[in-house]
């Protein structure tokens, strides 16, 4: 990975304030809850942060927040699910490019190739095209 996960959802996490509006508070302390603890307290911080997103479509340094902490989760807790919930949360940010910085494009752009090689998911090379193309197909 060509950046820090962790150092990009402290800098969006900040950006996130204004977009947040009287949910920064609840914002705020589940982050808090979310860095300082770990186990079922953290992943239960994590979904909270999750919700949260969910009623912010429109807060992309928050969306983009949630993709960065999502891969920590992978880290934390290697299981299908998490990669899923990074795909599925990629895939929403990247939907429409409007009013969100190039540089966490391209963040959430690298996750979400992350995610999806997770799950087995990463889009064939050229060579494994040729070889697809050029095996022969069943039969004499």
């Amino acid at each position: 990975m060509q950046f820090d996960a962790a150092l990009a959802a402290q800098d969006a996490f900040s950006r996130s304030e204004p977009e947040l509006g009287s949910d920064w508070d609840s914002a705020v302390e589940l982050e808090d809850t979310f860095s300082s603890n770990a186990g079922s307290i953290a992943r239960e911080a994590y979904e909270g942060l999750l919700a949260l997103s969910s009623r912010h479509p429109q807060a992309h340094a928050f969306q983009a927040f949630c993709i960065y902490i999502t891969w920590q989760q992978v880290t934390e807790e290697t299981i299908a699910h998490h990669f899923q919930t990074g795909i599925r949360l990629s895939e929403t940010y990247l939907a429409s490019q409007d009013g969100k910085d190039q540089q966490s494009i391209a963040y959430v752009m690298e996750l979400y190739e992350s995610f999806r090689a997770g799950l087995g998911l990463e889009e064939e090379d050229e060579l494994q095209v040729e070889f697809r193309r050029d095996t022969p197909k069943g039969g004499d």
